[in-house]
């Protein structure tokens, strides 16, 4: 069912290349009715948004401000959870929070050598908007990742759009919502709801701000309105990299490549080891656990079209392809996975040792489960609280300490040709010579 590859085979670039690729269909028409929603809600605001949510999800609403959900609604349906799900929605929550609260920073400021006061302000976004799946589908991992690095950045206003086909909303979602701390929901998803988003409309406020994952429609929305606001990023098909030695459990390994694949048909699963014999037991499990899921044909050809097995014969070799690869989870099924950890350069979350599945990552384990895809580890990372703050610079130069300053910047201007800048700085010395 899925490909299998050894690193000293003679074609083995050609074949990784192609299973790391994922396969763009042409997007040009799904862009064009993106930009029109666009253009509607821009145009029309409250109006558009109505219309286009009553036709794309159904909604019963008759008017926009039934699109706003109460959030007395949410702590109703927190309340209603039974006790271990409430527990677990709860435990999750407070390891995300406990996480986040380590990446928060504080600004800084230092006196130089001239006596000139330089440093960094660091500012919370005033305004975020989340987006979250929705229907009958459940989604609270995705609300605690999104909803709650941005309370704990400072973020006065935190809104959450999660569509209601039918008029039908998960109530796990909104225990979600009330967990983390969401300041307004509305009911509205897709296109529309980016655009509204981004550009505001009489109901909707606009954000500073756009997180959260969604269907392409909603992707490329994302993108279109990226620059008029910010996003956290346009995410790919999920994936997962496992590296196993030869005393893995076959069956613990599978599992942990099948969890990737029922995501959807696009998802990836790869396993590196250095053991034959292992690569073929872990076939074997493969085959006979994916029979027991639910969601064994979305797995199955997951598995079959982007699912790979690479045998190395070095650790030098894995750590070759890790870096190549540059997962979104990477999992280091191995005795001393410390050992691996300091040579990996491009990862979004690393799982170390045999008892931390990308599962645990997923939902409870603290850090986020946002994460770049597709080999973008190589140039981001995961969301987080930076994500939701913006930084200033602060410059104070004193009467003394502008001089050297001042008479560097003129040379350097007169240099680029621009007059007044060099004459701005001039000005500080003294000087007010234009020759």
């Amino acid at each position: 069912m899925m490909q299998r590859i050894n690193f000293s085979d003679s074609d083995f670039d050609s074949k990784l290349t192609a299973k790391l690729q994922v396969d763009e269909t042409d997007q040009s028409a799904l862009q064009d009715t993106v930009k029109h929603i666009i253009g509607q809600i821009r145009t029309h605001g409250d109006t558009a948004l109505l219309e286009l949510t009553r036709k794309f999800d159904t909604h019963p609403a008759t008017h926009v401000a039934e699109l706003q959900l109460s959030l007395a609604a949410c702590q109703q349906a927190f309340a209603a959870l039974d006790n271990p799900v409430r527990d677990a929605l709860v435990l999750a929550a407070e390891r995300i929070r406990d996480f986040h609260q380590r990446q928060v920073q504080q600004g800084w400021t230092y006196v130089d050598n001239l006596g000139n006061t330089l440093g960094q302000k660091i500012t919370p976004l005033d305004r975020v908007g989340v987006y979250v799946p929705g229907g009958k589908a459940s989604y609270p991992s995705s609300v605690l990742m999104n909803v709650i690095p941005a309370i704990v950045a400072g973020v006065p206003e935190v809104i959450m759009v999660v569509p209601a086909p039918n008029g039908e909303l998960n109530p796990l979602v909104l225990a979600a919502a009330h967990v983390a701390g969401v300041h307004k929901i509305f009911t509205i998803g897709g296109a529309q709801a980016i655009a509204a988003l981004a550009y505001g409309t009489a109901t909707i406020p606009r954000v500073d701000k756009i997180t959260g994952p969604g269907n392409q429609y909603v992707a490329a929305a994302k993108r279109e309105v990226f620059g008029q606001v910010g996003i956290d990023m346009i995410a790919g098909p999920s994936e997962v990299l496992v590296v196993a030695d030869g005393n893995s459990n076959p069956d613990w390994v599978a599992m942990d490549l099948l969890s990737q694949a029922e995501h959807d048909e696009l998802a990836q699963s790869i396993c590196i080891s250095d053991s034959a014999t292992f690569l073929d037991a872990l076939t074997q499990s493969i085959a006979r656990l994916l029979a027991t899921l639910p969601r064994a044909a979305t797995a199955s050809t997951s598995l079959r079209n982007r699912g790979l097995l690479i045998q190395v014969h070095s650790q030098a070799q894995a750590i070759e392809l890790i870096n190549r690869i540059a997962p979104e989870h990477l999992q280091l099924f191995v005795e001393q996975p410390e050992a691996l950890l300091g040579h990996i350069r491009h990862a979004g979350a690393i799982f170390m040792g045999r008892y931390t599945p990308e599962a645990l990552g997923d939902y409870c384990a603290g850090p986020n489960h946002v994460l770049p895809t597709s080999g973008t580890a190589r140039f981001s990372s995961p969301l987080g609280v930076y994500d939701f703050v913006k930084r200033s610079s602060i410059i104070y130069a004193s009467a003394s300490g502008a001089v050297p300053l001042a008479a560097a910047a003129d040379t350097l201007a007169m240099q680029e040709g621009l007059k007044a800048h060099a004459l701005s700085a001039r000005y500080r010395t003294g000087g007010n010579n234009a020759e």
